[in-house]
């Protein structure tokens, strides 16, 4: 388990999923990494209790760092987002699951 209570085999099925970040789509893992390049782990609803498949992603640290605690959708609407084309109509399928789940007002 690491520093984030994500236990080993979800760790390793996240990272088999998430090649590229959920939200802009750029790939780990680049010859030289750069911030944009480097993966982190992502709660894509920020609470820390729910770790599970579809909660738990992999995406660069700079949308890790611009999303914050800020609510999914309330993120999706910012300026970081437009700037970079980011929206729900481009984001992994783990998001879009989750940002279906809340507007069926299951989150």
């Amino acid at each position: 388990m690491n520093n984030w209570n994500i236990p080993d085999w979800l760790e390793r099925e996240v990272k088999d999923r998430d090649n590229i970040c959920v939200y802009c789509r750029i790939e780990f893992g680049a010859s030289k990494e750069t911030r944009k390049s480097k993966a982190t782990w992502e709660h894509i609803v920020n609470n820390a209790k729910i770790i599970n498949q579809k909660n738990i992603a992999r995406c660069c640290a700079s949308c890790n760092s611009s999303k914050g605690n800020k609510n999914l959708s309330d993120w999706l609407e910012s300026d970081y987002c437009k700037k970079r084309g980011i929206n729900k109509d481009t984001v992994a399928e783990v998001v879009k699951k989750v940002l279906r789940t809340a507007e069926e007002g299951k989150i």
